[in-house]
């Protein structure tokens, strides 16, 4: 199914024409629940990987303190199923049982953990994108970028560990069947529900504490967003700075491209680890498509009146990922040369 996001409430430019030269295009992925193959472009779907090229593994110590509790892939995905399956019984029966006999003693057995495993951990899948799908930039030759993640918090972190690899997907003519899985993870939030995804490009501005200090004293001042109808006005907002915040600069959700979306952190310096040259964001993995505050970015195909959400996404989290509690991972890349070293950050 294709995505549209509706129109901005207002163009922006023809209020501040000095924001017009800033445009930058990103891509809205619209994650949604689906069977990906390693041909599709998908997140925590499977991955188009050399059965020559050993599986990559994290050899760094991961702390014990920070996952008291651990669990299985399989067993967070069989508690997922449950869950889902006790909402739609509820849904159909407001006198059903919230979990049957059966369930409770398996999400019992499931609650109690799993023993901590030492040694190398192997990566999760988390996101495959074909550059026939989706616009992001490629080294040369390269026409596919796969992100995978250790699926536990380091002490440099406070998400997981990401690692890129580039290739070219009409090379990998064997494809490797059954890649091995982490014993457990630290926390369901990191372990992605297979989706696909409906791209759609749009028009982005940057975050209001990216601007100069001059424009975004205009942005703060309403006599300068006269042009525009009181009433209309005050449909979207309460004041300038939350129109323009949540409705007019970076739009929500998982998208490559684009601009920072600074929620918790004010802007910093993104130098290449390599070269110095400034990194531009590469692909953003989001905790979810909307919140409270962006309503004006769900898609118009999104129905009004949905029914439950399946396994049970919130905001429209159909990933069933969550960064640091409701935030977003922004991968940066260096524009030079996007094979150099990557920038992780939770902005």
């Amino acid at each position: 199914m294709s995505f549209t996001t509706p129109p901005r409430p207002f163009d922006v430019t023809a209020v501040f024409p000095q924001l017009a030269p800033l445009a930058r295009t990103a891509t809205r992925l619209h994650p949604r629940p689906g069977a990906p193959t390693v041909h599709d472009s998908s997140v925590g779907g499977p991955l188009l990987w050399p059965a020559d090229e050993p599986w990559p593994h994290c050899d760094e110590p991961h702390d014990r303190r920070a996952a008291r509790v651990v669990h299985s892939p399989q067993d967070i995905r069989i508690q997922r199923r449950i869950g889902a399956a006790s909402v739609e019984r509820q849904r159909r029966d407001s006198g059903a049982p919230r979990w049957t006999p059966e369930e409770r003693e398996t999400l019992d057995r499931i609650g109690a953990g799993r023993p901590w495993s030492d040694g190398p951990i192997p990566l999760l899948p988390v996101a495959q994108l074909h550059a026939r799908d989706i616009p992001f930039p490629c080294p040369p030759g390269a026409d596919l970028l796969q992100v995978l993640w250790c699926p536990f918090d380091h002490a440099e972190y406070a998400h997981p560990r990401t690692a890129l690899f580039w290739r070219s997907s009409a090379a990998v003519t064997d494809v490797l069947d059954a890649p091995p899985e982490p014993p457990i993870v630290q926390s369901g939030y990191y372990l992605p529900e297979p989706c696909l995804f409906s791209p759609e490009q749009v028009t982005e501005f940057p975050h209001p504490r990216e601007l100069d200090e001059e424009l975004r004293d205009q942005l703060a001042d309403k006599s300068h967003w006269a042009a525009i109808e009181p009433a209309r006005y005050q449909t979207y907002a309460y004041d300038p700075g939350e129109l323009y915040l949540n409705h007019l600069s970076t739009a929500p959700g998982w998208k490559t491209g684009g601009w920072t979306r600074w929620d918790v952190t004010d802007p910093v310096d993104r130098p290449c680890p390599e070269c110095g040259t400034e990194t531009v964001p590469l692909l953003t993995i989001a905790s979810s498509e909307w919140d409270g505050g962006s309503g004006t970015w769900i898609a118009e195909e999104e129905p009004a009146n949905p029914g439950p959400p399946p396994l049970g996404a919130r905001d429209g989290n159909f990933t069933l990922i969550d960064i640091a509690g409701g935030g977003n991972l922004q991968l940066h890349a260096c524009p030079a040369d996007p094979s150099h070293p990557h920038i992780a950050l939770v902005p």
